[in-house]
């Protein structure tokens, strides 16, 4: 029996790796396959077709990503930390608040569509809102079914749904926009309706995988959990309103001033994808990004609740400096080839003629948003939840006030994108450099001045190089894109902020060293 225990260890090891190898794969399929769905709408539906639904998928996703990540994590943790007998009745109590909470919002988002549709300047997306109010349900029910299988650690369960989702969802968004054309109807609506579709067909895949456990005594109360769940919601609710802030507001800004203009509804919508595309590369460094949140969190957590200052110090230094170095390559590369990016991407050219300079703003900004995640992610590892919320509540406020102030002044057109890319970037950059103190003073470290000063020559640098760069065709833009990578990288090493450590470390991680 003393000898199984090391073999139990190590099955439960390669359980493990196994798992989070299948969660990380899942991730980075949702990325890809939201990367694909965007291009294919363009595609599909044209620039303004495509800034049609992007105004529907964008308010709709705030509120999915809410009940998303809330009921995932609520049910996950109730399910884990339930004895094992008490699991099954755990699960059912918890999914059984998560459907009534589906069935209200999913109510209200219907109800509320029309007045939704006029705030952000589109009133004539109030069908395809309340058609995609049977998403709001559908997730209310898929999210918390998968939770369960996060909180019972069937974590290629999980994968699996969410790899096999992604893919349903893309096809159906694309499928679609395809038959509704076909038969002469509104693209957009098509698209939304595949939307609807695939999020049907997913539940009862959810269901023959994770059940819907079992009645019993077990668990916390539903007045337990709610209480639970609400500063998880509220924090998930910030953060995404955050994301979004700027495009919500350049939706009614530039709705209002196309009536007002007497122009039709295509003008907006044009403006809108356009805009669309540009947030769609400038979120890669956070979308990328969000792993070292996941590393970073329960190590901070644990040196904190071990009273290890060093180690908090080291971590937050250490953390810090990756997420800079590795946001600054993205960035500098998004930023120096912006319209050649759009370009490559999208089959209208106009995007990146009327995108192209937003794109180099915003990308740049939203690399300041991606220091604020890690800067609010350690916080929140090290207990300090309300200093990172009021953070994200300041961005969101200038990002609305900076928007709300300037927008309008501007002229309608491709200006009105660029002072909303600048106004978004002003607000970012002010908060991250004012959580970039408030985590110096609770971790006693952020990065070194001198680290900050190196990677900020090699964004110069790089930006200076790349921006001069001629269009060469699609392909060769992926060449250019690695031509800057390696001027930011050549940079570092020549001022010593890479050197033989970096490299020695990197071997260690891929197991060659």
């Amino acid at each position: 029996m003393q000898q199984a225990a090391p073999g139990k260890d190590q099955a439960t090891a390669r359980a493990a790796g196994r798992g989070g190898l299948a969660i990380a794969v899942a991730k980075v399929s949702f990325i890809l396959f939201g990367f694909a769905q965007q291009i294919l709408l363009e595609r599909l539906l044209g620039k303004d077709g495509y800034g049609e639904v992007s105004r529907v998928l964008v308010v709709v996703g705030i509120v999915n990503n809410v009940v998303v990540a809330t009921s995932i994590q609520g049910v996950s943790r109730a399910v884990s930390a339930a004895p094992e007998a008490e699991a099954p009745a755990t699960f059912a109590r918890a999914l059984a608040v998560h459907a009534a909470i589906a069935v209200v919002l999913s109510a209200a988002f219907a109800l509320a569509a029309g007045f939704i549709a006029d705030a952000i300047g589109a009133p004539h997306v109030a069908t395809p809102l309340r058609l995609v109010a049977s998403v709001v349900l559908l997730y209310g029910v898929y999210a918390p079914l998968v939770g369960s299988l996060n909180g019972r650690r069937r974590f290629l369960d999980q994968a699996g749904l969410d790899i096999g989702y992604g893919l349903m969802r893309t096809v159906g968004i694309a499928a679609g926009a395809l038959v509704f054309l076909r038969a002469g109807a509104s693209g957009p609506l098509g698209a939304i309706a595949g939307f609807v579709t695939a999020a049907a067909l997913i539940v009862p895949a959810a269901l023959a995988r994770a059940g819907i456990g079992k009645r019993g005594t077990g668990g916390p109360t539903a007045g337990e959990y709610l209480r639970f769940l609400a500063p998880l919601a509220l924090g998930q609710a910030s953060l995404n309103l955050l994301l979004q802030a700027d495009f919500l507001i350049l939706s009614g800004v530039v709705g209002r001033a196309a009536a007002r203009l007497g122009l039709a509804a295509k003008a907006s919508d044009d403006l809108v994808g356009v805009y669309r595309g540009v947030q769609l590369f400038s979120f890669l460094p956070y979308q990328m990004l969000m792993s070292i949140t996941f590393i970073l969190f329960p190590m901070l957590a644990r040196a904190r609740a071990e009273r290890d200052e060093a180690a908090v110090e080291t971590y937050t230094r250490t953390g810090v400096r990756l997420a800079l170095l590795l946001t600054g390559m993205m960035c500098g590369a998004v930023s120096a080839l912006g319209p050649h990016v759009l370009r490559f991407a999208f089959k209208d050219p106009s995007i990146a003629a009327d995108g192209g300079a937003a794109l180099r703003v915003l990308s740049l900004g939203m690399s300041a948003f991606s220091i604020l995640g890690v800067t609010s992610a350690a916080l929140t590892g090290l207990g300090r939840e309300r200093a990172s919320a009021a953070l994200t509540t300041a961005a969101i406020t200038l990002v609305a006030i900076g928007c709300i102030t300037f927008v309008p002044r501007a002229p309608f057109g491709a200006s009105m994108l660029l002072t909303s890319a600048v106004s978004t970037s002003i607000a970012l950059f002010a908060v991250a450099i004012g959580a970039a103190f408030v985590l110096h003073r609770e971790a006693k470290g952020f990065v070194a001045p001198a680290t900050l000063g190196r990677v900020l020559l090699a964004l110069g640098v790089t930006l200076a190089a790349g921006s001069r760069l001629p269009w060469l065709g699609k392909i060769a833009v992926l060449g250019e894109a690695a031509v800057c990578g390696v001027i930011y990288l050549g940079v570092l090493v020549l001022t010593g902020e890479l050197g033989k450590k970096d490299l020695a470390t990197v071997r260690k991680v891929l197991g060659r060293g």
